[in-house]
């Protein structure tokens, strides 16, 4: 394994970040704790609870939820798209780095820029309301599986997409919409039961209630179901990454 051509790309990706810092760093940041203020202040005033947890609690992971995805996508899907955009992608196929050590070296710069931002929010919740995280493991490994499997959900969609607009496509139309019809800032069970029966069906429930779980052992399905469902977006993201190399789509062209 070439560990210093993916310590390489690794640090490359990472050096954007700090360049960039307000745009990868502060401004998801601010734009979270906003979310807090408006969500807390306007609904927690009328939702005093949900089911025994404060409201302004009980939105803390959801919130880190939604920046985690975003933000994985966006920094997986920019950080290969670039090379291929200015052409420099040619270059990086030929050396001497297999195409594991390319997938592991842009993913793993993703997933930490994102678990890095997922901390900072979470400290920045605890600014607001006193927190609680009562399964630090389960949280944490929650916290790193989400981060790893839309890492390589944003390196499908950078491989995918031939111009910039097509990078923000699948953020904007499906991930987000998704995210905040999930459980983000409710519980699936204040639905009424054919709503709640509708939203099984979006799989970010699944990961933002193992994540919730893990704070305040609550969640909306079991978390067994919810570890599953997310090695299971896992498996599946890894699979078409590995088709994507093995066919050379978008890459060889």
């Amino acid at each position: 394994m070439n560990i210093y051509g993916m310590r390489a790309i690794y640090k490359f990706e990472m050096a954007r970040t700090w360049r960039t810092l307000m745009q990868s760093i502060i401004a998801p940041v601010i734009s979270t704790s906003l979310y807090f203020v408006v969500f807390g202040s306007a609904i927690g005033s009328r939702i005093k609870e949900v089911e025994g947890i404060s409201y302004g609690a009980f939105i803390v992971p959801g919130l880190i939820m939604l920046s985690l995805l975003s933000q994985s996508i966006a920094n997986a899907s920019f950080g290969i798209y670039f090379p291929r955009f200015t052409g420099t992608i040619y270059e990086l196929l030929s050396a001497p780095v297999s195409y594991l050590e390319i997938v592991v070296s842009y993913v793993g710069a993703a997933a930490t820029k994102s678990i890095l931002l997922g901390l900072i929010i979470l400290a920045t919740a605890g600014l607001f309301v006193p927190l609680q995280i009562m399964h630090p493991f389960w949280m944490v490994l929650f916290l790193v599986l989400t981060a790893v499997t839309f890492s390589l959900l944003g390196f499908i969609i950078g491989i995918w997409a031939d111009s910039f607009e097509k990078l923000q496509l699948v953020p904007l139309l499906i991930v987000t919409p998704l995210t905040f019809l999930g459980g983000s800032f409710y519980s699936v069970n204040m639905l009424p039961p054919f709503w709640r029966t509708v939203t099984l069906f979006n799989p970010i429930v699944y990961l933002v209630s193992g994540f919730r779980w893990s704070f305040f052992e609550l969640g909306d399905v079991d978390v067994g179901l919810s570890l599953g469902m997310t090695l299971l977006f896992l498996a599946v993201f890894l699979l078409i990454v590995g088709w994507i190399f093995r066919t050379g789509y978008r890459l060889k062209s």
